[in-house]
């Protein structure tokens, strides 16, 4: 945006020095006057008999009076310019700061020094912020690339089968029809949970009151026969846990979940438990499930997107896409609340998903 060019920051608080002391020094002339010269008297006289009289001390103070206004005004000036420049230093910093992130280098940081005051304060809060939005710029460049690759896999399975039907037209059509489905599937599945995680991330979505405790149930009900397929035990207990968000996004967040403690179990006997209670002003959604053995520092990764633990690779045909909890955490941060993954001692995993409940 072009603006008029004005004056600078520094010109005008050196000019609001010099003018204070200029009207201080003209006060205190003005002082002098009122509670002192007009009460000599202005006759040959003088004071008590003795000269000097009113007439001799102006024109005698009048011209040092002068001088040191001139001098106040000069002292101002040059005092308040030195001033000015030492007080807007840390500022001069900051606007170089905000210029080079604007030219898109964000590794820049202030790091100003000194006590805590206000430009100390604004610098600590600009170099916050670059840190995070260096960590958002490096995520979604991560992201991009990671759904670049998984979108280009399906791509070239498909031209891969392509061109090997166009090579053998011997070859059983029914086979390549039949991968060609399963590819492409996979592929839209990919999509629409891309757009998924990108419209959970924009947090524009129509809000309304939600009862996770129903959204628990209609998962449960519609991925139980899964749960019946690979001989596990679907439970859901607990109460009504109402919140304020989006009921589309919160159940895709609920199936995801559930599905994802169901898929990623143990191969028979397993158990998967969803409970929903209100604690005070905060709704809570857990979804615990049996498995196996998982380390902290593969839970901590379970959300990013693309990332899918050794441990946790299917290879059957409810083989994710790596987006399940990213989503999930996309949901949960758009909606103001918080999600925790902590591994069970016995195998398999507890998430804790907290929401801002409402009457």
């Amino acid at each position: 945006m072009r603006r008029r060019p004005g004056l600078s920051a520094r010109l005008k608080l050196t000019l609001s020095y010099a003018g204070f002391l200029a009207v201080a020094g003209a006060l205190l002339l003005s002082v002098v006057w009122m509670f002192l010269l007009r009460y000599v008297p202005d006759n040959s006289r003088g004071l008590l008999g003795v000269s000097p009289n009113r007439y001799l001390l102006v024109h005698t103070f009048a011209p040092a009076a002068a001088v040191a206004m001139a001098f106040l005004l000069v002292f101002g000036l040059v005092g308040g310019w030195l001033l000015a420049g030492r007080m807007l230093a840390p500022l001069t910093r900051i606007t170089e700061a905000a210029r080079l992130a604007g030219n898109g280098s964000l590794a820049h940081r202030i790091r100003m020094k000194g006590r805590q005051d206000e430009f100390r304060e604004l610098s600590d809060a600009f170099d916050s912020m670059l840190d995070q939005l260096e960590s958002h710029v490096a995520e979604q460049r991560r992201f991009a690339a990671n759904a670049s690759h998984e979108l280009r896999t399906p791509l070239a399975i498909s031209r891969a089968l392509l061109d090997v039907a166009r090579k053998d037209p011997t070859r059983d059509r029914g086979e390549l029809i039949e991968r060609l489905h399963a590819v492409n599937t996979r592929a839209i599945d990919l999509t629409e949970a891309l757009l998924l995680l990108s419209r959970g991330d924009r947090g524009n979505f129509p809000r309304g009151n939600v009862d996770l405790s129903l959204l628990a149930e209609e998962a449960a009900e519609t991925l139980l026969p899964l749960a019946e397929q690979r001989r596990i035990t679907l439970d859901v207990t607990g109460g009504e846990a109402r919140t304020n968000g989006s009921g589309e996004l919160l159940a895709r967040m609920v199936t995801n979940l559930v599905q994802n403690a169901i898929v990623h179990n143990l191969p028979a006997g397993g158990t998967v438990t969803v409970h929903t209670e209100a604690h005070g002003d905060t709704s809570v959604l857990t979804v615990e499930n049996t498995g196996r053995r998982l380390p902290p520092e593969l839970v901590s990764t379970l959300v990013e997107p693309f990332q899918r633990g050794t441990e946790r690779v299917r290879t059957d045909e409810h083989a994710g896409v790596g987006l399940g909890l990213a989503i999930v955490h996309s949901i949960v941060r758009a909606h103001d609340g918080t999600l925790d993954l902590a591994p069970r001692p016995g195998g398999g995993l507890l998430v804790t998903v907290r929401l801002p409940g409402t009457p």
